[in-house]
């Protein structure tokens, strides 16, 4: 039992601690002054699309950056080229011209980086990579994988929209190593950074998902390009062969000869299940997409 001296000190005690807690702020206000950082990811993690799929920004796959020329001739190196876009906006490039299997690449590259933190390093094996973009597994391979690499590295792209209130400027990879110069040997997992003002171009939801088995089974180049196209589309209208010519930046001068091309490519779309069907009317391109599985 206290005496009457430990009862005053008590009650003093008691008095201070009401007072304090009287002051202080709520523990929730408390939290919120000093939140938990949580690392930027491309999309949310909460919208990643599935391991099935692959993805891209809208203004991309509706332009001729990763054209569908004719993958024997040889690439060009442009300056500040403007780039053809089917509907608004505008795209600036420079670096050595990209074609679909560069895009083939760097879909994978931004399938691997969807789910770490935004600007972190992504390393993998040739091997895995060859095998998850579809390509033989040989030392020839690698050395396509690392030719794309530099060319993707060696970039600077600017894309303008009516979404983008300032547009978006990047180099595509800013950063790659495959080679430790201190030794003299291949690493054994190559090194990769995405750009990571990719996050405006995903913002909102404005993507494209694509059905990557679908996409590997297709010839590289005009067919692709259109598989990536059309899926940015939930329902595709008629458009005009000469908007795909320039759209997918095609090399083809006979306009005969591009509407065979164009032919073959959709064939190959409705080949995979991804059309049900289309045709070629009045210089129209029809198309109708297949139901989803």
């Amino acid at each position: 039992m206290m005496n009457e001296a430990e009862l005053d000190r008590f009650k003093v005690s008691l008095a201070t601690a009401r007072a304090r807690s009287k002051n202080a702020p709520p523990a929730t206000a408390a939290a919120s002054i000093t939140p938990k950082p949580a690392g930027q990811y491309i999309v949310p993690q909460h919208e990643l699309w599935p391991e099935v799929a692959r993805a891209l920004p809208n203004e991309i796959v509706r332009s001729a950056l990763f054209n569908a020329k004719n993958k024997k001739s040889k690439r060009e190196h442009l300056k500040n080229a403007e780039i053809a876009v089917i509907g608004t906006g505008k795209m600036t490039y420079s670096g050595e011209e990209l074609r679909q299997d560069d895009q083939t690449l760097w879909l994978q590259l931004i399938h691997l980086a969807r789910s770490q933190p935004l600007g972190q390093v992504i390393t993998f094996t040739p091997n895995a990579f060859c095998l998850a973009v579809g390509w033989n597994v040989s030392g020839k391979s690698y050395e396509r994988i690392r030719e794309c690499l530099t060319r993707l590295q060696a970039t600077s792209l600017s894309i303008y929209s009516d979404r983008l209130k300032e547009g978006v400027s990047l180099s595509m990879v800013p950063k790659f190593r495959w080679f430790d110069e201190a030794s003299g040997t291949k690493l054994k997992n190559y090194q990769v950074q995405v750009a990571p003002e990719l996050v405006e171009l995903f913002a909102d939801m404005q993507y494209t998902q694509t059905e990557w088995q679908q996409r590997l089974a297709l010839p590289v180049g005009l067919a692709t390009w259109l598989h990536g196209y059309l899926a940015s589309h939930k329902t595709p209208f008629a458009i005009k062969i000469d908007t795909i010519r320039k759209g997918a930046g095609m090399s083809t001068e006979s306009a005969s000869s591009a509407q065979q091309t164009i032919e073959n490519a959709l064939e190959a779309l409705k080949e995979v299940g991804f059309l049900e069907d289309w045709k070629v009317k009045d210089g129209l391109v029809h198309f109708v997409r297949a139901p989803k599985p």
